[in-house]
């Protein structure tokens, strides 16, 4: 197996690093970005080749991908996931059934997109001879590490925000994280193992803060375009926090034009956010280049409770070349479409993933996109994951049972 990385690039100055050795962020504190020699790609291999590939879920697409020894390649058993028509709860969005899609991404390992990002995170760790990995998370992220990193046999520290989900916080635990709570934002959880690299000797796999989770999320782009065989939505609706994964399906996009691969129009890229931490909105309607930091962040959605995102001006620039646009919804309006959803059509939206559903609706009120737009969807984990309404009916077998109740 060989790797086709020609280098690293500052995404903000265009400066080039070597692709050799461990890196973090460029020297202007901005993310690095993984260039590929696209051109022997393209002549070496084919778009048949990925279709005929046998490797498991988002492996297949190897040769876009840093991992050069089949060794290193961490995997939980990955698959593709799949594409869900909303059918029965269209009506909710305002939508004609069919037109929006879910691509459910809660089927990975650990039940979440964030398995993509740290398994290659973890693989190229691996590689690099890593011996410690630490990151900061409002969840999903954290168990994803801890899995691939138990799987490596890498150790794994993990730091939380003290309201993170506690179903989270305990399958990072059980899953071989050395998992700690802290009193404060996922920033202060990273300020920490930023300020402790040097004690403790550990590197860091925040988000954007090493080159190689925005390569696993890019899979997203790429796998999303092999199921619509080659095309693409009129829309995608992403719940953004970081941006990891909106920014590398932008990659994707723009690597397979480079390769010849597709040649359809781009789809129109939409940053959800909630009404409580929504610090890319209120750049994108400012016209700014960089978002500012969000004071106060509260919501449900924990995933994109990110005050501040190191890679919020990558976003933006998506978001604005794609001829997107970011929006905000609320928690009553993301709880709502939890139920409707997984009541009309069995499908469980964790909150972040509800929240682009939300944001579709408003979208489609706003006519800020048409009812005939074949729109896409994000559903980034498993509802498990996350607070579910109590069972408060009961039934005594030793009377008799009134059976109009279940008319």
């Amino acid at each position: 197996m060989d790797s086709y990385v020609s280098h690293l690039e500052c995404a903000y100055t265009g400066q080039h690093y070597s692709a050799d050795g461990l890196h973090s962020i460029s020297d202007v504190g901005k993310p690095l970005i993984v260039k590929y020699d696209l051109g022997r790609l393209g002549r070496e291999i084919s778009r048949s080749d990925i279709e005929d590939s046998s490797e498991p879920g988002f492996w297949r697409y190897s040769p876009l991908l840093p991992v050069a020894k089949l060794e290193d390649r961490v995997s939980l058993g990955e698959v593709i996931t799949p594409l869900v028509k909303l059918e029965r709860s269209a009506h909710l969005i305002g939508a004609a059934r069919g037109k929006v899609i879910v691509k459910d991404e809660s089927r990975l390992p650990t039940g979440s997109f964030k398995a993509r990002g740290l398994a290659l995170a973890v693989s190229m760790a691996k590689q690099l001879g890593v011996k410690h990995l630490a990151v900061p998370t409002n969840g999903n992220a954290g168990s994803a590490l801890a899995a691939y990193a138990s799987r490596a046999g890498i150790k794994a520290t993990v730091l939380c925000p003290d309201n993170t989900p506690e179903i989270n916080t305990r399958e990072t635990e059980a899953q071989g994280g050395d998992t700690h709570l802290v009193n404060g934002l996922i920033g202060d959880c990273g300020k920490i193992i930023a300020e402790g690299s040097d004690d403790v000797g550990w590197f860091a796999v925040s988000t954007l803060k090493e080159p190689y989770r925005i390569e696993g999320k890019k899979t997203m782009g790429i796998e999303l375009a092999e199921q619509m065989g080659w095309e693409l939505p009129d829309v995608i609706f992403y719940p953004t926090g970081g941006g990891t994964g909106l920014i590398g399906m932008w990659k994707a996009f723009a690597e397979l034009i480079e390769l010849g691969w597709i040649d359809c129009e781009l789809p129109r890229m939409v940053a959800v956010q909630s009404t409580g931490c929504a610090p890319i909105v209120k750049a994108w309607e400012e016209g700014a280049e960089f978002a500012d930091f969000w004071e106060n962040a509260e919501t449900d959605a924990s995933g994109i409770r990110v005050p501040a995102a190191l890679g919020d001006f990558l976003i933006l620039k998506a978001v604005r070349e794609s001829g997107g646009f970011a929006i905000a919804v609320s928690d009553e309006e993301i709880h709502s479409m939890v139920e409707g959803i997984g009541q009309e059509d069995g499908l469980l939206m964790c909150p972040e993933g509800a929240a682009t559903a939300a944001a579709c609706k408003t979208a489609l009120d706003r006519g800020l996109i048409g009812v005939d737009d074949t729109v896409v969807l994000f559903n980034t984990a498993t509802g498990l994951k996350y607070p579910l309404p109590e069972v408060t009916s009961s039934i005594d077998k030793r009377v008799e049972i009134n059976y109009q109740m279940f008319g």
